[in-house]
């Protein structure tokens, strides 16, 4: 096999993520991942969920928790503004909503263009980020939906809404 054809074919290949903002960073997430990108909504308190998951709201019929990534993530809170959007994906078979500060856009990234996190990277963000792009200057944190929304807080979210299904709802967040 002729290995620069092999090195050209993987500079064709690209990755299509959608990148947003929490906090003064950009993430990435693989375009293949988000169900949906739509603006914030009310949202209906959940008793005994996690502090990141804010409630639920009602998409189409269908009953979607959302989760802060700016708390997931140790950022302090801020007000909602009309940039704020919620990114809609499937963990485990359930769709979860992920407020973010702003959902910026589709961008079609090499695969050449991807790198490992940095060792030095904190305990806590080694959980979430699974690489990163280089476009030019900027830097996209790839994160990893999976670890975000571990399978221990997906069964903390399912016993939360299991209580609400018996218990009466008592307010709005």
């Amino acid at each position: 096999m002729d290995e620069s054809k092999g090195r050209e074919g993987n500079a064709a290949e690209v990755k299509q993520l959608i990148s947003f903002l929490v906090g003064a960073e950009e993430y990435g997430l693989e375009v293949l991942r988000v169900k949906e990108v739509i603006r914030l909504r009310q949202i209906t308190w959940l008793p005994k969920a996690p502090s990141c998951v804010k409630g639920i709201i009602n998409l189409r019929g269908d009953v979607i928790p959302i989760v802060d990534l700016r708390e997931r993530f140790g950022l302090a809170a801020q007000q909602q503004t009309a940039m704020t959007r919620v990114i809609v994906v499937e963990v485990e078979g359930t769709h979860v909503g992920m407020v973010v500060d702003s959902a910026s856009q589709v961008l079609r990234v090499p695969v050449d263009q991807f790198e490992r996190p940095p060792m030095m990277i904190g305990e806590g963000a080694k959980d979430f980020v699974k690489e990163v792009a280089k476009l030019g200057d900027r830097l996209i944190i790839m994160i990893d939906v999976d670890r975000i929304l571990s399978t221990k807080m997906m069964s903390q979210i399912a016993d939360s809404l299991q209580v609400a299904e018996r218990e009466p709802v008592l307010g709005t967040a």
